[in-house]
This record gives C-alpha cells, sequence and structure tokens, in this order.
C-alpha cells in the first residue's frame, strides 16, 4: 500500500519510517518522518501555510527500459507526493523542497545516486517548486527526519551499513493465460 491513513491522537510523538517506494504527506504536529538513504533520494515537501507535509523515498528516477513505471521510480513518487499534498489541501504555490540522499557508495554502483539528484532537482526545478535546502552526493550515507506540519527537516551522515541495500525493481511474471475459477 503506497498511501495510508493513520490515527495518532493516542500519542505525544509518533515516528514513521518511510521506506523505498513509499510516499507519505500528513497535517499532524505529531508526526515524524524518518528513513536512511544511500543512493536513494528522499524528497521533502511542505506547504508552511496549510501546515501540510510529506516525504517520498525513491530507488531510481526513471525505468531504464519498458517495464512501466512502478513506485521505486522518482518519475513516479515525485507526482504522487505532490498530488497527496494537494489532495490534504495544500496550495501549489506555496510548497517548498529539502532533498536528501544520492551518494555513490560504491564504484560497483556507477553514479546512480548523482543521476537520482539530478532528476530530483531537475523535476522540481520544472514543476517550479524552490529547493530551500539539499544535502546530496558524496560517499556516505544519510538518516533524515522530517516534521510535516512544521516543515523542518534534519539530515544526519551515518555509517553506509546502515543504508538500505538498494534492490532490484523485481521484472513482471510471464502472462501463463486465464484463471479459471471453480
Amino acid at each position: 500500500m503506497l498511501m495510508e491513513t493513520i490515527d495518532f491522537s493516542k500519542h505525544k510523538r509518533v515516528r514513521l519510517m518511510v521506506m523505498q517506494g513509499q510516499a507519505r504527506v500528513s497535517g499532524d504536529p505529531r508526526l515524524e518522518l524518518t528513513t536512511v538513504l544511500g543512493s536513494c533520494i528522499a524528497c521533502c515537501l511542505y506547504d508552511a501555510s496549510n501546515n501540510i507535509g510529506g516525504m517520498n523515498h525513491f530507488l531510481l528516477a526513471s525505468p531504464t527500459n519498458d517495464s512501466g513505471l512502478d513506485e521505486h521510480y522518482g518519475v513516479y513518487l515525485m507526482e504522487v507526493l505532490i498530488n497527496e499534498m494537494l489532495a490534504y489541501g495544500a496550495d501549489r504555490r506555496m510548497l517548498r523542497a529539502h532533498l536528501y540522499g544520492g551518494a555513490n557508495m560504491s564504484s560497483g554502483m556507477s553514479w546512480i545516486g548523482t543521476a537520482n539528484a539530478e532528476f530530483a532537482t531537475s523535476f522540481l526545478k520544472a514543476e517550479g517548486i524552490p529547493l530551500v535546502s539539499q544535502s546530496v552526493g558524496g560517499p556516505s550515507a544519510r538518516r533524515v527526519d522530517f516534521r510535516p506540519y512544521h516543515g523542518q527537516a534534519r539530515c544526519r551522515i551515518v555509517d553506509n551499513s546502515m543504508a538500505p541495500r538498494d534492490l532490484p525493481t523485481p521484472k513482471p511474471r510471464e502472462d501463463h493465460g486465464d484463471i479459471e475459477l471453480f
């Protein structure tokens, strides 16, 4: 499930992990979204005038072949994040962004992190969303904590062993014909 509604009314402060392929949006002042990034990117959007914010976490900028879009790609998750923000009542003209991740952690991963960061920066520019802070590139993993209600983000460098493994997107199964139900 990509988006879900969670009731935090019984809690003082709630931390919610945003995993690869997810986007989360909230206007709850008690919520803190968190993630750990290697070459992946997390975009934190917020509208300070309406106290709404959200975070996504994508693995790759876009598909490299005709496999179609899915939730692991930035081109999909950036749109999901913006659309969910608007559905929660954000004013598109007031959106601001923080951008994190995009590390090039090993030579075997080529420059995936750089490509992810370039995609996200270009996407925000094309959408007219100002980038107010960023920490992208370099060789190190990052932990990001974001309070969507306040638009506050904190980014810390962490040991690379804490970064999630970038798993390849599974290939779609071959169609084996129609299923007959009895």
